[in-house]
């Protein structure tokens, strides 16, 4: 399967509405009615149920100067064990002048013998604000499953104004249990989350941040580089890293972005 979702929104009298819009199956952009207050609302649906060995997804998410766009994933993303081909995702995010755009994901569910690369590039101009993440999880943990065997390749690129500002990578090969065993790498955890605040005034929501993201169940940490807000969180328990993740993006949305501290209906389903 070789799935595309390409959505661009743009400012009107009206304000943002859907200004382009290609999709290929597997991927479908679905627009249910936001939430009060919550900015126009895409809810991104993969229909095959899960990407297998071969497949590739390409996502290119775009909120013109002036816009407010809220991207959701609906459900969250499973990748199936692989005979050799790697399932990839290929995710761009483009935010313009004085744009809001948030990408909030679902969980990413590898199973054992999995092999899955994803790619993000992300550009945000000046005056823009744009919050992203992502979230790993390394086995079906709820049925005592885990991943011990792929690999996994996740990397980030956040560009401002055309300029590479922030970089970061995981590669992840051959014998991923003792990687998630190791003391000095994943000390036990299970599960990976990754958060990023792109703004100009990035530093104020430091400390919204660090105090949302407390728990004593969770290794948790935040810094600002090159002007971005950047949040990581690994755990054994992933509904417990769910929960800190949610409660984070909610309180920094609502300092933000002046949007409610709730997130979407589909976030709770």
């Amino acid at each position: 399967m070789h799935g595309l979702a390409r959505v661009r929104l743009a400012a009107g009298a009206d304000g943002t509405a859907l200004a382009d819009l290609d999709q290929r199956v597997p991927l479908r952009a679905l627009f249910p009615t936001p939430a009060e207050r919550d900015p126009f609302t895409v809810a991104l649906v993969t229909t095959s149920g899960g990407l297998v060995g071969g497949d590739t997804l390409q996502f290119d998410l775009g909120v013109d100067a002036g816009a407010k766009g809220l991207f959701v994933a609906q459900a969250a993303e499973k990748v199936y064990r692989s005979a050799g081909p790697e399932g990839r995702i290929t995710m761009r995010l483009a935010a313009g002048p004085g744009a809001w755009l948030e990408f909030l994901p679902q969980e990413t569910i590898l199973f054992d013998n999995a092999r899955f690369c994803r790619h993000t590039d992300i550009e945000v101009a000046h005056d823009a604000r744009l919050l992203a993440g992502e979230i790993l999880v390394f086995g079906r943990t709820a049925r005592g499953e885990r991943m011990t065997r792929g690999l996994v390749r996740e990397s980030f690129r956040i560009y401002r104004e055309g300029r590479l500002a922030w970089c970061d990578a995981l590669h992840l090969d051959g014998d991923i249990g003792a990687h998630l065993d190791e003391p000095a790498g994943f000390s036990g955890c299970h599960a990976l989350a990754t958060l990023v605040l792109v703004a100009d005034d990035a530093s104020r929501y430091l400390a919204v941040l660090r105090a949302a993201g407390q728990d004593t169940a969770i290794h948790f940490g935040a810094t600002v580089v090159n002007g971005i807000l950047v949040a990581r969180w690994l755990a054994k328990d992933s509904l417990a890293l769910r929960r800190s993740f949610g409660t984070a993006w909610g309180q920094l949305r609502a300092a933000a972005g002046r949007l409610p501290k709730t997130l979407p209906r589909l976030w709770h389903i």
